[in-house]
């Protein structure tokens, strides 16, 4: 199969979508307001409510919900064939995700750009919200230990990226006081921000003391590294002591001053970044060696499909920057269409090039087969199997080798990095409000927040144990991970459909994918929790076994509690700020 016919189709599929059934979405279902006051506007503090332009927004809010999860995922989801990830990205974007991204952010400024959670309470009961913020709570948990714990690998493997990842932040700053102290235009600047970058990176491709490569500082990989870590396990604690810091002041700082200038510089980043790829694919011409479909899996498809591919296809966490961050900063009401389906678009073309690069890279159909002999071997080499698939597609413009993996594996992280800072401010705020319910005083202020969020992801992130001894902690809970962000997703579904059936408003265009989502992903979570993690026969079981019971249990009474209300008469509520 020619891979340039099957980017053309699925980005036609997606540029459709965009086009005719946002727009059916967005003026038949939501009916958007262009005069309606935003919560940007209203509540206009300088720190977290701003009102923004919405191409700067899109940027945010893209860069934010695009991490490593839309690579990593289609890349492990091959391992079942390229056409079922290439549907379930492309129809999953089209008719869930962006609609489920779209819809969190609509109703959030309705609602004073409350988070879902929080809107939850109005919806279906404060024992309804209480169970969700939950689940919420664990899901950014396990979103911010996998994030570092992805980033954390790619500097050890890929120390180039290092210097030009870092060079990043001072020239974020520089363009936040430029822009909202000197009320500069961003794009520009930006602009030389990200060639900046490139040219870091190249350097730092070339030139081997530019490399920070922390494993070589230890005495290489057989080296003792400190406290008997070794060379690779002290490296990793070290990446990660410094990402906490990192995301501590990203998390609390105003967003104009790091958060928005540095998610549209890597905005910029992605588009050429997918630009690249995208020429790459049409240079090179290359044939998918990847089978459509796996006739004899160790491992079924169905429902572990639709939980392998979240980001990409549909992901609960999209919600949570949707109703927490973006629903913000959103200038007016109808440039939620803009923002939250076309972010949903963005992250699915991205998607898509994964699945492309991957099935492309080798040679020879058996090669693949041989690659992705089962589902455990398909996890271990999915993101490297990305790079090396991204940098040959770079190579068909002349990029040599080295600097076009280094390139691939900035902008990886780079997208992990903002997903990551997103997701702690996420978690801050949250905790605030289990704080506030529960009047524990301490918890509703900003650094006690951020303290306990950076603190607990760090632990989760180090865990000990597992398949790669130290700091397995983010690969332990990716099997996790993916089931509750799809749950997340279809609670949020079934809450936009509540908020609408409330005002007399046609809610299938929710109710129906929420029905969808639910059915695969409580399918799938019964299996894990149930049939492979009950064993207790290490940590790693443990671990999955209790926090996916919980997850399991909490998702089960709070969608219960749902459909009753769902069903029943209701009064109208004041549920509008």
């Amino acid at each position: 199969m020619n891979a340039i016919l099957v980017a053309i189709i699925g980005m036609l599929m997606l540029a459709l979508g965009y086009r005719y059934y946002s727009r059916f979405v967005a003026e038949r279902i939501f009916k958007l307001d262009p005069n309606y006051v935003t919560p940007a506007h209203r509540y206009n503090d300088g720190v977290d409510y701003v009102p923004t332009n919405k191409i700067i927004l899109w940027g945010h809010h893209f860069t934010s919900v695009a991490g490593a999860a839309p690579i990593l995922g289609p890349a492990i989801a091959l391992y079942w064939g390229w056409l079922p990830a290439f549907l379930w990205v492309i129809l999953g974007t089209v008719f869930a995700a962006g609609v489920h991204d779209f819809g969190t952010l609509a109703i959030s400024v309705r609602n004073k750009g409350q988070s879902i959670g929080t809107i939850a309470e109005k919806l279906i009961g404060r024992r309804g919200k209480i169970l969700f913020l939950f689940i919420i709570l664990t899901l950014v948990l396990m979103v911010n230990a996998v994030f570092a714990w992805v980033i954390a690998n790619l500097f050890i493997s890929y120390p180039a990226s290092v210097f030009p990842v870092f060079i990043q932040i001072p020239l974020a700053v520089w363009i936040g006081f430029a822009v909202y102290k000197r009320k500069a235009k961003m794009l520009v600047p930006s602009l030389i921000a990200l060639a900046v970058m490139y040219l870091a990176a190249i350097l730092a491709a070339e030139y081997q003391f530019l490399q920070i490569d922390l494993v070589q500082y230890m005495g290489g990989e057989n080296g003792a590294g400190l406290f008997g870590l070794g060379a690779v396990g002290t490296a990793f604690m070290i990446w990660i002591v410094i990402l906490m810091i990192y995301v501590y002041f990203a998390s609390t700082l105003p967003v104009w001053m790091l958060l928005q200038p540095r998610d549209f510089i890597n905005s910029h980043q992605l588009v050429v970044g997918l630009g690249i790829l995208y020429l790459g694919l049409l240079f090179t011409n290359p044939t998918i060696t990847a089978p459509a479909t796996n006739a004899n899996p160790d491992t079924p498809w169905l429902p572990l499909l639709f939980i392998t591919i979240a980001c990409g296809a549909i992901s609960g966490f999209h919600g949570l920057v949707s109703s927490g961050t973006s629903a913000k900063q959103l200038n007016k009401e109808t440039d939620a269409r803009f923002v939250g389906y076309l972010g949903a678009v963005g992250e699915g073309i991205l998607a898509l090039i994964s699945i492309l690069a991957v099935a492309t890279l080798f040679n020879n159909t058996a090669a693949f087969k041989e690659a992705y002999s089962s589902f455990s071997a398909a996890n271990a080499a999915g993101l490297g199997n990305f790079v090396e698939g991204a940098s040959v597609l770079a190579g068909g413009l002349g990029i040599p080798a080295h600097i076009s993996v280094t390139i691939v594996s900035i902008i990886v992280v780079s997208f992990a990095a903002t997903t990551l800072d997103t997701a702690v401010r996420l978690m801050r705020y949250i905790i605030a409000e289990i704080g506030a319910e529960y009047n524990v005083q301490p918890l509703t202020k900003k650094h006690v927040a951020t303290s306990v969020a950076v603190l607990s992801s760090a632990a989760l992130a180090i865990l000990p144990e597992g398949p790669s001894g130290f700091g397995s902690g983010g690969y332990l809970i990716w099997p996790l991970f993916g089931t509750s962000n799809q749950l997340l997703a279809g609670i949020s579904l079934l809450l936009i459909s509540i908020w609408l059936k409330r005002r007399g408003i046609n809610y299938a265009v929710t109710l129906i994918p929420m029905i969808f989502v639910m059915f695969m992903t409580l399918y799938a979570m019964f299996q894990q929790v149930f049939f492979e993690w009950i064993w207790f026969g290490n940590e790693a079981n443990n671990l999955l076994f209790v926090l996916g019971a919980i997850i399991f249990v909490f998702a089960v009474w709070i969608t219960l509690t749902a459909i009753q209300v769902f069903r029943g008469k209701f009064e109208q509520e004041n549920a509008d700020d």
